[in-house]
């Protein structure tokens, strides 16, 4: 696969987190590897539709997060990212008849996915994408395909002793820039001190380093990092938002976006969804698949 934006700080970080787990985030991305959907043969899209000319260019150019165990982690032995993000991706390009090896992947980081799209610089983001209504007037969203919770991971046993968002007064907190956690504690949680990055592994090393007391995010990508971390963070586990993942696309491209969601609904029917959860997050976590969310055919 072609990786493009393909920066060696970030790959060093992501070589680190899995470094650190042992073998369980490694084993993941290695066994992810070999899981791709089967490619649909003799399909046919309505002429000029973005699925058509997808499939007549027999690739497509996907954004998806390269920091995150279990849902979008760059594998520096095969330089291609992996997880469940990627797995749902590859869902969607395998129903365009496009194979995996045919899927450019492009690093998005949480403040440049709307961008990207509106750019033209990707035809979809699959990137712990939570849907809201204000990016719904900037992009449109297929999905939701999992839902998560925004939660807060601290250093082992937890010096600080925070049990929750309303114990982040006065404390340094870190999150990422553009990311709706990092709203939220803007908004709702003021008093505390907001240390922000461009991706989530730089404020795993800042908690690492004692220069921040927590990080903040959805507990799926914390569950990862704690995961990776060889026992060094633990997760609060007192979720306090919900956070619907959805695709996006291009605005105003309905089409598209309806048959992403006939994909994930067909996914959740058929285990698809279940098995590509097993294989990633499930398994560096040590959870089982969800109940699949009921698409919101907005």
């Amino acid at each position: 696969m072609r990786i493009t934006r393909y920066a060696a700080s970030l790959a060093a970080a992501g070589l680190l987190l899995t470094a650190c787990g042992g073998s369980d985030a490694g084993n993941q991305a290695e066994e992810s590897a070999d899981n791709t959907a089967e490619v649909a043969e003799e399909v046919d899209f309505p002429a000029g539709s973005t699925m058509a000319e997808l499939n007549e260019a027999g690739t497509i150019t996907i954004g998806t997060k390269f920091d995150q165990p279990g849902f979008g982690l760059l594998n520096p032995n095969t330089e291609t990212p992996e997880g469940f993000d990627v797995e749902i991706a590859k869902l969607v390009a395998a129903e365009l008849g496009i194979a995996a090896d045919d899927i450019e992947w492009v690093e998005t980081v949480s403040a440049n996915r709307e961008p990207f799209l509106q750019n033209g610089q990707v035809d979809m983001v699959v990137a712990t994408y939570t849907i809201n209504d204000a990016r719904k007037q900037l992009i449109d969203f297929a999905g939701p395909y999992y839902e998560a919770g925004q939660d807060i991971m601290v250093a082992e046993g937890n010096p600080e002793g925070i049990e929750g968002p309303e114990d982040l007064a006065g404390k340094n907190v870190c999150s990422v820039e553009g990311s709706t956690p990092a709203q939220n504690i803007r908004d709702n949680y003021p008093e505390a001190t907001l240390t922000l990055f461009d991706v989530y592994s730089k404020c795993a090393d800042a908690l690492s380093a004692g220069q921040v007391d927590a990080v903040t995010t959805d507990n799926v990508i914390l569950t990862g990092l704690v995961a990776g971390s060889d026992g060094g963070f633990e997760l609060v586990g007192n979720p306090f938002t919900t956070e619907p993942y959805g695709i996006g696309v291009e605005l105003g491209d309905t089409d598209f976006r309806n048959f992403i969601n006939d994909v994930l609904e067909e996914a959740f029917e058929n285990g698809d969804w279940a098995a590509a959860w097993d294989r990633t997050a499930g398994d560096i976590s040590g959870t089982e698949a969800p109940e699949p969310p009921t698409v919101d055919r907005y």
